[in-house]
């Protein structure tokens, strides 16, 4: 496709999703409930017909040379598939919180004051690999009463046209615009560059994906960017704490998927607590294959675990998001030294404290400077769908907007409104 084509394809894409999400905006919530009903009946009815589409892809992928660990995330299993289903549902019997009114106070002059949550108007999804993304941002998308533009990765691109067109017939079955959840349907990457520069349609983008894709959609975005660069988790299990919790919650955190940004990839250890724990998790690492990269007194610890991958970590471990079965292990003094160390070398997604010392838990929750801070829990449940969200759309680390899991409430902005009986001001 020519730069021209690009351009007025995705100028129609946008005018179309502008003139939809105000169609969106003004649904009712029993309207939208049933748009998200007929889109996890559609996903169940077309289980089928949704892996035929995603065979093409996998096949692809494959034969293109990609790494099974990505091939594994463009997999539409029946698994995954009842997963997003079941997402859509959640958010189908969430509350409504377009057109809430919060905050409202009496003035002294008579007027009221408060502010309602509305939606953002229209969102541009940038995304790699999992084409369960597209149901999660649309699904999000139809619950927050906003349109989308969503551009996932070529390698899903038929994985990701089958489930768009399931959205557009729930859309359609509702009453709602076909229009209100587009996908860009050309893999040509010239579309992603006027995505990101359509002030004039487009209020948000969210990226999701590699590092190298987010850092150059923060670089030239012309419209705010709601992103998170990497996953650096930590996991400190604190002196003292309870160690066969500790070790069954820093094997989770780890090992129960390796590719997601809420898996640990540093775990600090007090040193109070390392002669009874660290050769215990030492072993369930080696077991699994999980390779330690660790500070000099860890690794002494470590190299006498049998069967440990034991090598001494460098500076540029502290910061590192593995994505594999990698794990930084260091010795700490304790609460401070580690509160210290993640707020330099975390990326401030998601870090755990296991501790049974109530005062060192409060310290932890309001001292480590992250999206989410958690006390004795896996930082895998760093999850919109674990948190009650219903779906994420991503996880941002940033400050403003939205922080952590985003999901419908990231969607959505305050509007001050102001009732009054005819006052005027003096």
């Amino acid at each position: 496709m020519n730069a021209s084509n690009t351009t007025e394809l995705m100028n129609t894409l946008g005018s179309q999703a502008k003139a939809a999400s105000a169609l969106m905006a003004k649904a009712s919530a029993a309207t939208k409930l049933k748009a998200l009903r007929k889109l996890a009946t559609l996903l169940r009815a077309n289980v089928d017909g949704l892996q035929a589409e995603n065979a093409k892809d996998l096949e692809r992928a494959r034969a293109a040379g990609l790494a099974e660990p990505m091939v594994d995330r463009l997999k539409l299993t029946p698994k995954v598939i009842e997963t997003c289903a079941e997402g859509c549902e959640q958010l189908a019997a969430m509350a409504d919180i377009i057109g809430e009114i919060s905050g409202l106070k009496q003035m002294p002059s008579g007027i009221r004051v408060g502010q309602m949550r509305v939606p953002i108007g229209v969102f541009g999804m940038i995304y790699e690999s999992r084409p369960n993304v597209t149901i999660e941002a649309a699904s999000l998308s139809i619950k927050s009463g906003n349109a989308c533009i969503l551009r996932g990765g070529s390698e899903a691109i038929d994985s990701n046209r089958a489930l768009a067109a399931l959205v557009q017939q729930a859309l359609v079955a509702a009453d709602l615009p076909a229009d209100a959840v587009q996908l860009v349907p050309t893999t040509d990457r010239a579309a992603v560059g006027q995505l990101i520069t359509m002030p004039q349609y487009v209020d948000v983008i969210i990226p999701r994906g590699g590092k190298g894709l987010i850092e150059r959609i923060s670089a030239e975005a012309k419209v705010p960017v709601i992103k998170h660069l990497d996953g650096n988790c930590h996991t400190y299990v604190d002196q003292p704490c309870d160690i066969a919790m500790a070790v069954k919650v820093a094997d989770n955190a780890k090992t129960q998927k390796y590719s997601p940004c809420n898996a640990t990839e540093s775990l600090l250890v007090a040193r109070g607590v390392v002669a009874d724990f660290l050769p215990k998790i030492g072993a369930v690492y080696a077991a699994k294959g999980v390779e330690m990269r660790g500070c000099a007194e860890a690794m002494a610890i470590l190299a006498a675990v049998p069967g440990a991958a034991v090598t001494a970590a460098s500076e540029a471990d502290w910061s590192e998001e593995y994505l594999a079965p990698v794990i930084s292990v260091k010795i700490v003094d304790g609460l401070d030294e580690a509160i210290a160390h993640i707020n330099r070398y975390s990326s401030h997604h998601t870090d755990a404290i296991l501790t049974t010392d109530h005062m060192h838990a409060q310290r932890f929750l309001r001292e480590v400077d992250s999206a989410s801070v958690m006390v004795n829990a896996s930082t895998r449940f760093a999850d919109g769908f674990e948190y009650g969200l219903g779906a994420e759309i991503g996880i941002s680390t940033d400050k403003f907007h939205a922080r952590g899991p985003v999901g419908v409430e990231g969607l959505t902005s305050l509007k001050y409104v102001v009732l009054g009986e005819g006052e005027v001001r003096s």
